[in-house]
């Protein structure tokens, strides 16, 4: 985080279920760390999954929140300059988003479903237990290798290679040292070099909007002039091999080799909204968050997230991620548990010192 930007952390529910203790322990802990900063708390309201949202939820989400003790300072109730705080009302700055990942040719359409690739023959699993995409729809183009080569890129045009901090050389990808040939690292990676020139990733002050990619046309694969069929996902299309590396507020030094321990992500759905991954990013980068606290089961994600960071152009936030909360027989708390959800626990006469009392972390 840039010491000299003021301190802007999130809640980020999603009105799919009753919020539980799970939820409630990470989200105190991003309340404690922005009032210790004094910085500001923003409550945004990840409403994007149609076939789950209900407006009950919504309601119990904001009750539930401010009875167990949160204060925010933004969100979709109380307003504020970055909002709107519901996503379902941010589509045009993420399909501004999707045309700049279109137009640097990082994504390419995918009718594979879930069920294609979970039969798909030998298909791995990444770290966070996600089936590695085995890559029936990904094109021989790649983005990612022409510019770590510095050669012609069929993909598009001008290599894209990215420097490190402060004085020291701007090296591509294929040309930087470290764990392995090609690594992105986010306490060094803070600038884009395009045909030889540096130029300074977005500060936060100037990253509240997403320009628009000018002339931006449909992928084409090489050889085949056909358009994609009507229905088909966006799928972000990783550097092979490459390390992403960040160092985490709570678990420290982290490192995850793209292709390995996960591979291409969609970032549009087939149902035409955003996935998760690109919607986040897009948030965080637009609301100014200096740091995202969330549960240590993205901790993944968030090398997912810091390579579509790199994509965009934007500065990414710190990251500071919390064990999960289990329940009595050690299982991850999920909001099927409707008996460790805040509201039936108040409904039962908890506390909400007395529920902060018994918080388990998950061994």
């Amino acid at each position: 985080m840039n010491p000299a930007s003021p301190y802007r952390g999130r809640l980020a529910p999603s009105p799919t279920g009753y919020l539980h203790l799970g939820h409630a322990r990470t989200f105190w802990q991003a309340q404690a760390r922005a009032r210790a900063c004094g910085g500001t708390l923003i409550l945004r309201n990840e409403d994007l999954d149609a076939a789950r949202f209900k407006m009950e939820f919504v309601g119990a989400m904001l009750e539930d929140l401010r009875w167990f003790g949160f204060d925010w300072s933004e969100g979709p109730d109380v307003g504020g300059a970055f909002g709107p705080y519901s996503q379902n009302q941010r589509m045009d700055i993420y399909r501004a988003a999707l045309d700049t990942l279109r137009a640097g040719n990082f994504v390419y359409p995918c009718t594979c479903s879930r069920k294609d690739i979970q039969t798909a023959v030998a298909a791995p699993h990444a770290a966070d237990e996600e089936i590695i995409y085995p890559g029936t729809c990904r094109p021989q183009c790649d983005p990612w290798q022409a510019a770590s080569s510095q050669l012609s890129n069929p993909c598009q045009s001008g290599a894209i290679s990215w420097p490190t901090r402060g004085n020291q050389v701007a090296l591509s990808p294929g040309e930087r040292g470290g764990v392995r040939a090609g690594s992105l690292d986010t306490d060094s990676a803070l600038g884009l070099q395009v045909g030889g020139e540096v130029v300074s990733a977005p500060g936060r002050s100037d990253r509240v909007e997403l320009a628009r990619a000018e002339g931006a046309k449909p992928l084409v694969f090489p050889g085949n002039d056909a358009p994609p069929p009507a229905r088909y996902a966006w799928r972000f299309r990783v550097p092979d091999g490459e390390v992403v590396s960040f160092t985490d507020g709570h678990f420290g030094r982290q490192s995850l080799v793209a292709g390995e321990d996960f591979g291409d992500f969609v970032v549009w759905r087939g149902d035409g909204v955003p996935a998760y991954q690109l919607a986040c990013v897009v948030d965080d980068a637009a609301m100014l968050v200096t740091e995202v606290v969330r549960g240590a089961d993205l901790l993944v994600s968030t090398a997912r997230q810091l390579l579509l960071y790199r994509a965009l152009k934007l500065a990414p936030p710190d990251f500071f991620h919390c064990e999960l909360l289990c329940d009595a027989a050690g299982q991850r708390l999920a909001k099927r548990h409707d008996a460790l959800s805040l509201r039936q626990l108040r409904a039962q006469g908890a506390t909400p010192s007395e529920l902060r009392a018994g918080w388990v972390s998950c061994q």
